[in-house]
């Protein structure tokens, strides 16, 4: 009887004391992660501050944040582990096999960001550009790793995998930092076409959307001899953020001043011969 007593006894102590070091070491895991937290949140807090003074590309912020706190997070983590009493190689060997599994699981993603990574570095475009790609046309908000976010002329937010932009055409028109915006318009075979290219040029020299200096400087030209008109081409430069000011507006006063210059629309024409 005193055997089974003393075993007992025995067996209760040092469950006791198992709790008591996971009781201790579990409180010690859970102070660690809030104050780590606290304290990634505070460096991420002045990482971010110090791009901003250094004027690193804003392109760029993004990524670097995300990567910089990912890596925090992982090493606090891997800290945490260590406190339990959880083996650092084993904690590795366990990380780089659940990194396998996800990895697996996410292939497209992973495309993604690789696509953004490539985005980040050769920079075919950067935040605030005007783009236009298979999936959308407007301004680069953000590149993440991930997506691209883009906003259209219609205010509305775009937001397009990076694997979707890298293996399609991209268009920046922001590169040169100005545009051309070719306008057709036709008058009727017989009109003055000089006089046209006055009336047209005259609206295209008093917008003050159009760049007017050196080899910016609008110009109007005979485009095609069309079936049953003179087609020609009005062709002014503008700055991209009002291509859509003078693709619209500027087109609309050229219509009302050739109508108010005499110059009708043009229509169909036939020559019918009369054989006696």
């Amino acid at each position: 009887m005193d055997t089974i007593t003393q075993s007992l006894q025995n067996f209760y102590n040092t469950l006791a004391e198992g709790a008591g070091d996971w009781g201790l070491k579990l409180l010690g895991a859970l102070a660690a992660l809030i104050i780590g937290l606290w304290i990634i949140r505070m460096v991420m807090k002045a990482v971010s501050k110090v791009f901003h003074n250094k004027h690193i590309d804003e392109t760029l912020r993004p990524f670097l944040l995300t990567l910089i706190g990912f890596s925090l997070k992982v090493l606090l983590f891997i800290s945490i582990a260590g406190i339990v009493g959880v083996p650092t190689t084993s904690f590795a060997a366990i990380l780089a096999g659940g990194a396998l599994a996800i990895g697996s699981a996410f292939n497209g993603s992973l495309g993604h960001m690789a696509s953004g990574v490539m985005l980040l570095i050769f920079k075919p475009f950067k935040v605030g550009d005007l783009i236009r790609t298979s999936d959308a046309f407007g301004f680069v908000k953000e590149i993440s790793v991930f997506v691209t976010i883009i906003e259209t002329f219609q205010n509305e937010t775009v937001i397009i995998p990076n694997s979707t932009i890298t293996s399609g055409k991209i268009t920046n028109l922001s590169t040169i930092g100005n545009l051309r915006i070719d306008m057709p318009f036709a008058i009727r075979y017989g009109a003055d076409i000089q006089k046209a290219q006055q009336v047209v040029l005259e609206v295209l020299n008093h917008d003050p959307n159009v760049l007017q200096a050196g080899a910016t400087a609008p110009r109007v030209a005979v485009n095609n001899l069309g079936e049953n008109a003179v087609e020609l081409m009005a062709m002014p430069y503008v700055a991209c953020e009002h291509y859509w000011d003078v693709f619209w507006d500027t087109r609309q006063k050229i219509v009302e001043a050739l109508g108010a210059s005499g110059y009708e629309a043009p229509f169909p024409q036939r020559v019918v011969t009369m054989n006696a």
